[in-house]
């Protein structure tokens, strides 16, 4: 009788295999005792699978959880030894994401250090607040939080930005625990699934244990990493003496290293390097150092420490333009410092002198593209237009772009306006156009690549453009223009088709996106400068008409007969004198063909322009 249930238990068959043994007895008939004696060693073969599962399931989790307090004993990468144990985590606890987040004492917040089975780059990047989101609440409270049901729950406090990054992620079900080192908490460690589930306690105790040797493991990492500093100050202490003629060498060296970098035209990378090689180290030029550190150079006027770091804020008068950082040199030299901070000093020297020439290039392709749209001969600019590495003979797309935005003031507006113009210089520049501030706004030319309409251009110029002032732009771009050197009025025709369609782009409630007027469907025909007849009726009908032509049937006829009908297909198979089966089968086709909202008013009436716009043009054929 248990002998079925043994030959499964011994291959390890799932659980419904065991209701074969009973199906089959069944099905051939046999008596209830025996069917009932069935039934009972299937239940007890099913209690000793779940024995020997969860005996499995134990051992895998010891199993792990032994590897992973190996690893720590034989720490020598703290990340290699955290990925462990977030992979073996979402392993045990069949989730489908499971990730690691780390106090940061200089923010006050947390953020995310290592993921697994995550595929959204902004949830990556989350940085959650103290009692912000779960992993808030949980770092808050030192105690674990489970959920399995992320955005009905409302024990924590939701924003914006993580629900955002949960949202992307997919994430229902979410279990964390803290990470502590003493009474501090210095992490969190999750296990997520992207649908409803419940978990158990052992998986929230086992998450726990994980939790604890990871918080061991930085620990460790801590003492390591405070253990070897206190050794380098001792190695540094005995070899100040024998060092100190070599610090005077480098000072002189890299102040002649620095001067002749300003001399030949160096940029800010260029000193980075010189000054990395002399202090035989990393050095590099940020605009995003750590804050208070920056503050306090800026302030004092020389070089800080920060943690393992120094930084020396760059700065011109009253503008902070970044700062250079030297990193791993705890131990710096009073000399170093001194050269760290004279590097500073050369960077803000070569900032200014580069932004001066980007300002200076963007006012020249300001004044170029200013005098096209005043009609000036292109003949006698297009020498001017080739030293900007601009070709006036290539095929272009004039762009008008406005802020969308209502500024608070005047000052705040025209601030606003400066930001545009100058992402979209730069923009200009890097595209081998042009750019200017013109009623208002800006106006752009760039050439048009092979395969790109403009509608593509003014879509792609107002998402970057949006993006670099942080504000919505709208755009309007003209139809191709070719031969801007022998016609003075082409730039002129454009940028007044361009505006037409920022304008339209408005009225229509479109902000912040950009378009042609091939765009706009039959009001295209109004904005365009030339009215493109045939454009209009082939995107609009010229599926139908390839359709009729290549297979000889009659859909156009039967369309306008359609819309001759009033709509009705009763009266329009009277009107063509065929069956009104026939005339259902051919508007399915004109569905197939033009798609399922092609009876919608707003496709209609196009529809019925191009097709009287087709007629016009072609009479013989009426």
């Amino acid at each position: 009788m248990d002998a079925p249930f043994l030959a499964l238990l011994a291959r390890g068959a799932p659980a419904e295999a065991y209701e074969g043994p009973v199906l089959a007895a069944r099905a051939e008939g046999r008596s209830a005792g025996r069917i009932a004696a069935l039934e009972r060693a299937k239940l007890a073969a099913l209690r000793v699978r779940a024995e020997l599962e969860g005996r499995r399931r134990r051992e895998a989790e010891l199993s792990a959880l032994f590897e992973t307090a190996h690893d720590l004993a034989g720490l020598r990468d703290l990340d290699a030894v955290l990925r462990a144990i977030v992979q073996r985590a979402r392993s045990l606890l069949g989730t489908d994401i499971a990730y690691l987040s780390l106090h940061d004492p200089d923010r006050g917040d947390t953020y995310m250090r290592v993921t697994e089975g995550s595929v959204a780059a902004r949830f990556q990047r989350l940085r959650l607040g103290m009692g912000e989101g779960l992993g808030g609440l949980v770092a808050q409270t030192a105690l674990p939080y489970v959920t399995d049901d992320y955005f009905r729950d409302e024990r924590f406090r939701h924003t914006a930005t993580i629900d955002a990054g949960v949202r992307d992620e997919g994430l229902v079900a979410i279990l964390g625990v803290p990470l502590t080192l003493g009474m501090n908490v210095i992490g969190v460690l999750f296990a997520a699934d992207r649908r409803a589930r419940v978990f158990e306690r052992e998986q929230i105790a086992l998450l726990g244990s994980f939790a604890a040797l990871a918080a061991a493991a930085i620990d460790t990492a801590n003492l390591l990493t405070e253990t070897r500093s206190a050794l380098a100050g001792l190695e540094r202490a005995n070899e100040i003496i024998r060092d100190r003629s070599g610090v005077i060498e480098r000072a002189s060296d890299v102040h002649d290293r620095l001067a002749e970098l300003v001399l030949r035209g160096g940029d800010v990378h260029d000193v980075a390097a010189a000054v990395s090689e002399v202090l035989d180290g990393t050095v590099e030029f940020t605009e995003t150092a750590a804050p208070a550190a920056v503050a306090a150079s800026r302030a004092e006027g020389h070089a800080v420490r920060h943690r393992d770091d120094w930084i020396a804020a760059v700065a011109a008068g009253d503008e902070l333009l970044g700062a250079l950082v030297l990193h791993g040199h705890p131990g710096l030299d009073p000399v170093d410092q001194r050269t760290l901070e004279r590097a500073a000093m050369v960077t803000s020297l070569l900032l200014l002198a580069r932004r001066s020439a980007v300002e200076a290039e963007q006012r020249v392709r300001g004044e170029l593209l200013d005098d096209l749209l005043d009609a000036r001969d292109p003949r006698l600019l297009r020498e001017r237009a080739a030293r900007l590495r601009a070709d006036l003979d290539a095929t272009h797309v004039v762009l008008a772009a406005r802020l969308d935005g209502t500024a608070a003031d005047a000052d705040r507006e025209a601030a606003a306006r400066t930001r545009l113009w100058s992402a979209a210089s730069h923009l200009a520049a890097t595209r081998h156009g042009l750019a200017a501030a013109r009623d208002g706004g800006t106006v752009l030319l760039l050439p048009l690549e092979p395969g790109t309409t403009a509608g593509d251009v003014a879509r792609r110029t107002a998402r970057h453009l949006g993006t670099a002032v942080h504000e919505a732009v709208t755009v309007g771009a003209s139809a191709p223009v070719r031969g801007l050197a022998a016609d003075r009025q082409a730039v002129v025709a454009a940028y007044d088709e361009a505006r037409r369609c920022l304008d339209a782009l408005r009225l229509l409630a479109r902000s912040g996106d950009g378009a042609a007027a091939e765009d706009f469907g039959f009001l295209g025909l109004l904005l365009a400068g030339e009215r493109d007849v045939t454009g209009f009726v082939d995107r609009t009908i010229g599926r139908l008409v390839a359709y009729d032509e290549r297979r000889g049937t009659e859909l156009l006829r039967t369309l306008d007969a359609y819309f001759a009908c009033g709509m009705s297909p009763v009266r329009t198979k009277d009107a063509l004198h065929v069956h009104v089966n026939t005339v259902a089968q051919r508007l399915d086709r004109v569905a197939r063909l033009l798609g399922d909202d092609w009876n919608t008013p707003d496709r209609v009436l196009e529809i019925q322009l191009a097709l009287r716009l087709r007629l016009l043009a072609l009479p013989a054929q009426r």
